[in-house]
């Protein structure tokens, strides 16, 4: 009886040779490898999945000289009356806008005009504004612009503005002028007591009224002379020691 062969019908071509290399015959679903396998690797849902693109941050704006001026700017007026003069001067600083309605958002100043019925110093003051402008609109920290003109003297002599403070000279109060109005956008963090140094100033301003007599419509005792710091006519004699009742500088630290 004949005997049937169950050896499995393979052929030879199929199967690689050992050492040579690797061939699949490719259909839908395999790809024809023409070299080694050297490693490989389980694909995750993870690895599938497309990776998240994080949101591109937005650019900030930033002054500078680039910087299209709007039609409409926020500005701010401030009167300077001095001694010297029976017109006043007014000093108008327009704010531009950045990156309005973010988180962001920032009012930094772009120009400013001096205006007076006074045409005595109109060439300077023409300049210095057109100067500061540029320097505003340059952009970067433009502080500095306060403490340099605050720092003009006047040969001729300066003079006190109500409440006792001394101007130097008027490019000085200008620069006071654009002082207040730094603070008031928050480009300048100004300098605050803290309640103890109040309270010890009040004490310290009722004892010197005791002694002295009290100041009658004055901000500050009439026997008080020039403060250095604040330039305040409020530094008065108490304990042995000079004392600014306005700032709280002293002389004994």
């Amino acid at each position: 009886m004949a005997r049937a062969d169950m050896t499995p019908n393979i052929s030879k071509e199929a199967l690689p040779a050992q050492g040579s290399a690797t061939t699949i015959e490719t259909t839908d679903m395999t790809h024809k490898i023409t070299k080694k396998i050297v490693s490989y690797k389980v694909l995750t849902k993870e690895d599938a999945e497309p990776a998240k693109q994080e949101p591109e941050q937005p650019s900030l704006e930033s002054m500078n000289e680039n910087l299209t001026r709007p039609e409409v700017l926020l500005g701010s007026t401030y009167k300077i009356k001095t001694p010297q003069s029976e017109h006043a001067l007014y000093i108008t600083i327009n704010d531009m806008i950045l990156n309005q309605g973010t988180p962001h958002e920032e009012r930094r100043p772009y120009e400013i005009f001096i205006n007076s019925k006074n045409m005595e110093h109109f060439q300077w003051v023409l300049a210095l504004t057109r100067l500061i402008s540029a320097v505003f609109r340059k952009g970067g920290d433009a502080c500095f612009l306060v403490e340099e003109m605050k720092a003009v003297f006047d040969p001729h002599g300066g003079y006190f503005k109500k409440g006792g403070v001394f101007m130097p000279s008027l490019v000085a109060e200008i620069g006071h002028a654009i002082e207040s109005h730094l603070k008031h956008i928050g480009m300048i963090k100004p300098e605050k007591m803290t309640d103890h140094q109040k309270q010890f100033l009040d004490e310290k301003r009722k004892e010197f009224e005791a002694a002295h007599g009290e100041s009658e419509g004055q901000a500050f005792p009439e026997k008080a002379v020039l403060c250095n710091k604040c330039s305040t006519k409020a530094m008065v004699l108490m304990d042995g020691c000079m004392t600014c009742l306005n700032c709280g500088e002293s002389k004994c630290g």
